[in-house]
């Protein structure tokens, strides 16, 4: 125990001395590593001072020299600057020299200008008084020439007015009357020449065209087959196309009725068929009129292209096309209005060569002149405005657009393009069996024509004659003078231009007569 005890407290003894001896290493690295840290800080320290120190004088020696090349700049600069200041300098003196000298010549015409207005002065006054003298000469004559006359100045001016400006008046009125009537003369032998020469170049035929929508029945069974039971049928004909049937009205015969003359044509070549083929039925009648129109809308667009190569006229919009092409089922006064726009159009292109101007402009106005008549169900306006903003849409250029417009002179004419389709229109419309109108209408304008001719005053008779051609007018020569009788006949012109629509012109004769009638007994 006791050996076990010994051998116990020496190990213990050599673990702490060991432990003692370790400890001792430890410190004593641990002072020697800061003593060298200490030794590198230093060593560091005086690296740094002294790179810290060159880079001091380097950048004292750099800005000494920057100071010097500043200060050597800020001395060029003030020497040009000084320089230009005494350039300005004596500028100024020369221009303090210049403005002296300004001023004392200002100073001796002031003094001269005050010399001349003194002499004005002096003139205007001795005028003035010379002035009293003359005004105070002529009163005394104007009231020695009163006493003779036995007027006084201002009943003289009146009456020497009143003479002047009657003969003014009336010399005004002969030489206006003479110069509109050359001008006329002169302006209708030029237009009859260009016209005769455009009529006799287009001679197209005429035919009476009226289109009908009254269809003959084989037998007369089939009018029931058409109403069908209960009229369904009929219903699904109006139906499908929008046009009211007539069975009853005509005997052997259908009777289609509607304002529209495309649906009509539809509606016509649609029954034409289901008459032909005998299958009537509500399905039948949706196919064919299905069918008819879609041939029609090409008839439609086929029709336009010949009429626009027929006209000569370069391609054109294919959504004019459409519109224009529909002008075929469609009449004004039992003229077919596609073939009057193809004979405007020839007939424009003619007077518009005779005139120096683009024949191919007025062509394709001519052409397209009445395309609004297509459009006026279904827009606002005359047929003539409408054309107009409808090919303006669809990019026709402006003197085309004019001559549309303008044709009926609804806008004031900006180009010669819609004189000539005006022109180009009436004499269209007025060579004969180109149109009709009902009698009705005729006998009604012929009467409202006399009317206008009988309400002026001073007129004894009125009279509408060659077809309702020529008004004209008899007045009574004791109240009407010839002066009177020719302002007469404009106004009547006027009257008739503003209150009546007719085709072509009217023209207007008044005829004053004297008859003097004496008996030798």
């Amino acid at each position: 125990m006791t050996l076990l005890a010994n051998i116990g407290t020496e190990a213990v003894l050599a673990f702490v001395l060991g432990a003692a001896f370790g400890w001792g290493i430890l410190v004593w690295k641990e002072n020697l590593r800061k003593k060298r840290e200490g030794l590198e800080k230093e060593d560091l320290l005086t690296k740094a001072r002294a790179e810290a120190s060159e880079i001091l004088n380097e950048a004292k020696a750099g800005a000494d020299k920057e100071s010097a090349n500043i200060i050597s700049k800020a001395e060029s600069f003030s020497e040009e600057r000084s320089g230009q200041l005494k350039e300005r300098e004596s500028l100024l003196k020369d221009r303090e020299q210049l403005v002296n000298e300004q001023l004392s010549g200002i100073n001796a015409r002031e003094g001269s200008l005050t010399e001349r207005n003194e002499a004005l002065d002096r003139r205007e006054s001795d005028i003035n008084q010379e002035k009293e003298k003359l005004q105070s000469a002529l009163t005394e004559q104007i009231q020695a020439l009163e006493g003779i006359a036995q007027l006084t100045a201002d009943e003289a001016r009146t009456q020497l007015l009143e003479k002047v400006q009657n003969d003014s008046l009336a010399e005004a009125n002969t030489i206006n009357r003479r110069i509109i009537e050359d001008a006329k003369n002169e302006a209708e032998d030029k237009a009859r020449f260009i016209l005769s020469t455009a009529i006799q170049r287009y001679a197209a035929d005429h035919t009476f065209e009226t289109t009908t929508a009254t269809l003959a029945l084989p037998s007369p069974d089939l009018k029931g087959r058409i109403i069908g039971r209960e009229g369904r049928n009929i219903r699904a004909f109006e139906s499908a196309t929008g046009i009211t049937v007539l069975i009853d009205d005509t005997p052997n015969a259908v009777v289609l009725s509607g304002f529209d003359p495309v649906r009509r044509e539809i509606a016509r070549e649609a029954m034409h068929r289901l008459i032909q083929d005998g299958r009537i039925h509500p399905t039948r009648i949706e196919e064919v009129v299905a069918k008819v129109e879609a041939e029609v809308d090409d008839l439609i667009l086929d029709s336009a292209k010949d009429a626009a190569h027929r006209a000569h006229v370069a391609p054109v919009n294919n959504e004019i096309l459409k519109v224009l092409g529909r002008l075929r089922f469609r009449l004004s006064y039992s003229q077919n209005v596609l073939d009057h726009s193809v004979e405007v159009a020839h007939l424009a292109a003619l007077m518009a060569e005779e005139l120096g101007l683009d024949p191919d402009i007025a062509r394709r106005a001519g052409l397209l002149h009445d395309i609004g008549k297509s459009l006026s169900q279904e827009m606002e306006g005359s047929h003539a405005i409408v054309g107009a903003e409808f090919v303006k849409r669809h990019g026709e250029s402006p003197a085309v657009v004019d001559g549309v417009a303008s044709h009926h002179d609804e806008v004031p004419h900006e180009t010669p393009y819609g004189i000539l389709i005006s022109a180009a229109d009436a004499i269209s419309a007025a060579r004969p069996g180109a149109r009709s109108e009902s009698m009705t209408t005729y006998i009604k304008r012929l009467e409202n024509l006399e009317k206008i001719g009988a309400s002026f005053d001073g007129v004894e008779k009125s009279f509408a004659i060659h077809a309702g051609r020529e008004l004209r007018i008899m007045v009574r020569p004791e109240t009407l003078d010839d002066e009177a009788a020719y302002k007469l006949a404009r106004s009547v012109s006027r009257r008739i231009e503003d209150e009546l629509q007719y085709p072509g012109q009217i023209r207007v004769t008044v005829i004053r007569e004297t008859r003097v009638v004496e008996f030798a007994k």
